[in-house]
């Protein structure tokens, strides 16, 4: 079988800008996950200089500010940071499906590439090692994802 045209993106964030967007709520799991999206990125080149730390309220106001961010010209990826942990009321659900919505919506209408660090959980305890422990960090997945997506599309 004949050899098929391969398009790929390396991890490489040399001259590349990004937005980070955290959120405040639930801080001391996304403090972990911005420390692993910005570790990851440090590590694959990029300088701290051309990142910008954005901090909303929660999840839910996420998508608004992304779509701010993402329309920046000095804007090369976005990288969205949080945890939204299930309670005793559905107010987890609505939450979680307008962020996740509402963030897919921005890459589309921005072709930004942008990181899904949202964390979506049961419990504090998975939130704990989705963010850093025993499931890894979704923060460092969530820049990874980004810098690879960035990559691809320079070269479509």
């Amino acid at each position: 079988m004949a050899e098929i045209h391969t398009i790929e993106g390396a991890l490489r964030a040399d001259g590349l800008r990004f937005g980070l967007l955290a959120a405040r709520f639930n801080d001391f799991i996304v403090e972990r996950l911005i420390s692993g999206a910005v570790d990851t990125l440090i590590r694959h080149g990029a300088v701290h200089k051309n990142l910008t730390l954005v901090r909303v309220p929660g999840a839910f106001e996420m998508p608004l500010a992304a779509k701010k961010i993402a329309g920046r010209p000095d804007i090369d990826g976005l990288i969205c940071l949080g945890a939204v942990i299930r309670g005793a009321t559905p107010h987890f659900d609505f939450v979680a499906a307008e962020v996740s919505k509402g963030l897919a919506q921005v890459a589309l209408d921005s072709l930004t590439p942008v990181g899904f660090g949202i964390l979506t959980t049961d419990t504090l305890e998975q939130a704990i090692e989705r963010a850093g422990s025993k499931a890894g960090n979704k923060g460092v997945e969530a820049a990874q994802a980004v810098l690879e997506s960035i990559r691809v599309l320079e070269q479509i």
